[in-house]
């Protein structure tokens, strides 16, 4: 029973702290809201302290006689009047309902009229703050215009005292220059009377007259000194430095018509002319970029007219190369024609290769063609050097690349007539080592002499007569008889190399054989073995009969390989 009342209590317990809870999160709740209320209470209570009314009562004072002025100053107070007599009674109202709503706790009506009272509150606002802008840019019309005019005033004494120091630069611009003046202090005259009269939709315009006017004489003080240095000094000097030098290069020969110069300084000076008619009324847009382009252009042709000189230099350095290496390759075509029947007869030339003589002749007769063609326009004076040296080195380049193919020709039957001679001279080696090779085999009278030695012996001295009977040959032809040295070379070392390995092997078979005499007594193994050996060596066999020897011998004085090889040192 107690448990049981415990447990209730506990439960009523928790029912109230929850009950207590809600209770406190409704009315924290609440709170909030009616904070957010008195917010927008404060919001619409500045707005009906603006000080709108101060700037109107401004305007009152400067209304007089001025019926423009009286008619905005009745709008803004209509405007104003609206405001405080019907929007903000409205929003009044809207609170209310506000205060209302957050007391029967209807969280989504609350929520819906707070964003409504925050757009009408931000209406009114833009409302307030676009009639407060149109009051003020009257009432401190004055005080900001005077503060311009003042800026506008010291610009202008000082484009004046500026104009005045270097009249002389401004030359016929200057009594222009002047009547501008004349017309910016009239304007200063008419913003007072402006002024006077309270016209501050007519200020407005005044001042921005005035401020598009000292821009503009801005520019013209900056700029005519340097436009007139330009187009009454610089252009004509350098017109007439062109002019000078394009006379000059000319008489020397120059061929200077694609420039068109004298068709361009005409146009220059019309060009200028048409300028200063615009700067004599103060017109300067694009003034200064034209003229310094005239300038650019005139910079322009004395490039080309260095160019010219640099490239006929060039040209005439061209030539002399050109006649010296035509001169080299004439002689070296003549030397061909005048070698190549002799050539011809002792080489066996492929017809490739005297077809491409040919070919080479005609090639270089059309470049001589071709070179004679520029030195007539040269002389003519029909291009100009850039044009010609730029031709000269397209004819360059082939007759270079002419007498490169005519070397590589000359190189080529140069080669077959050093064959030749290497040949001649390697036949008389291989002859000599053939020689060596027999000298041995007589010299060491060998008992017998194998058929194989015969047979290489042979070999050798067929291809030795090849040799000789390719030399023989008229035409000769240069590859077989290469392919024929180089196989009797081979043939040849072959034998001289069997013929050393037969020699060695027969002495040291000798030797050992002899060497082996002192042990036959002793034991019959060993006069078995020297026996055997003895045959071989008889037979011709002479390394199977020093391989036996030695062995044989190994069996009664172990290492006599070594000593037998010491026979041989």
């Amino acid at each position: 029973m107690t448990k049981g009342l415990y447990i209730g209590s506990v439960a009523a317990a928790i029912i109230i702290i929850i009950i207590v809870f809600v209770i406190v999160i409704k009315k924290r709740k609440k709170n909030y809201l009616l904070k957010i209320a008195s917010s927008l209470e404060k919001e619409k209570n500045l707005l009906i302290n603006v000080p709108v009314l101060n700037e109107l009562s401004k305007v009152e004072a400067l209304v007089k006689n001025n019926n423009k002025l009286e008619e905005k100053y009745n709008a803004w107070k209509i405007k104003f009047e609206i405001i405080e007599n019907e929007t903000i009674p409205f929003i009044n109202d809207m609170l209310i309902e506000l205060d209302f709503l957050i007391d029967k706790s209807k969280p989504s009506e609350v929520y819906k009229k707070i964003a409504e009272i925050e757009i009408k509150l931000a209406e009114i606002k833009t409302k307030v703050k676009n009639i407060l802008s149109e009051i003020k840019e009257i009432t401190l019309s004055e005080e900001r215009n005077r503060a311009t005019v003042i800026k506008l005033k010291a610009l202008y004494r000082k484009l004046k005292k500026r104009f005045i120091e270097t009249k002389a630069d401004y030359e016929e611009t200057a009594k222009t220059i002047e009547l501008q003046f004349e017309t910016i202090e009239r304007r200063f005259e008419e913003f007072e009377v402006v002024m006077d009269k309270k016209d501050y939709e007519e200020v407005i315009y005044v001042v921005k007259g005035l401020t598009e006017m000292l821009d503009h004489m801005t520019i013209i003080i900056d700029e005519i000194p340097e436009i007139m240095l330009m187009g009454k000094n610089l252009i004509p000097k350098r017109t007439e430095d062109v002019s000078t030098e394009y006379i000059k290069l000319t008489r020397e020969g120059y061929q200077l018509d694609y420039l068109n110069v004298e068709y361009n300084i005409v146009e220059t000076e019309k060009k200028v002319n048409a300028i200063f008619d615009r700067v004599r009324v103060l017109n300067l847009e694009d003034v200064t970029f034209e003229l310094k382009t005239i300038l650019d252009y005139f910079d322009s042709l004395f490039n080309d007219f260095e160019t010219e000189k640099l490239t006929r230099k060039y040209y005439e350095e061209g030539l002399i190369k050109f006649d010296k290496i035509k001169k080299h390759v004439e002689k070296v075509i003549l030397a061909i024609e005048t070698n190549l029947p002799d050539m011809k007869k002792n080489y066996n030339l492929t017809d490739e290769t005297l077809d491409s003589v040919k070919l080479l002749k005609a090639e270089f007769e059309q470049i001589i063609k071709d070179y004679e063609k520029l030195k007539n326009l040269d002389k003519n004076h029909t291009f100009p050097y850039s044009k010609l040296n730029s031709e000269l080195e397209i004819i360059m380049l082939k007759l270079s690349k002419l007498h490169e193919r005519l070397n590589s020709i000359i190189l080529k039957v140069g080669n077959l007539k050093d064959d030749e001679e290497r040949a001649k001279g390697q036949l008389e080696d291989i002859k000599l080592l053939l020689k060596q090779s027999k000298y041995q085999i007589r010299k060491n009278r060998l008992p017998i002499i194998p058929d194989n030695y015969y047979v290489e012996l042979s070999e050798a001295s067929d291809a030795i007569k090849e040799i000789q009977n390719e030399l023989s040959k008229k035409p000769l032809d240069v590859d077989t008889l290469n392919v024929r040295v180089d196989t009797a070379r081979d043939l040849v070392f072959k034998l001289h190399n069997t013929t050393a390995e037969m020699v060695k092997s027969a002495l040291l078979s000798e030797y050992a054989i002899v060497y082996g005499n002192r042990y036959r007594s002793s034991k019959p193994s060993i006069n078995d073995g020297l026996v055997k050996a003895e045959q071989l060596f008889f037979n011709g066999e002479y390394k199977k009969s020093l391989e036996l020897s030695i062995t044989t011998l190994d069996i009664v004085e172990p290492g006599i390989h070594k000593k037998i090889l010491d026979y041989k040192k």
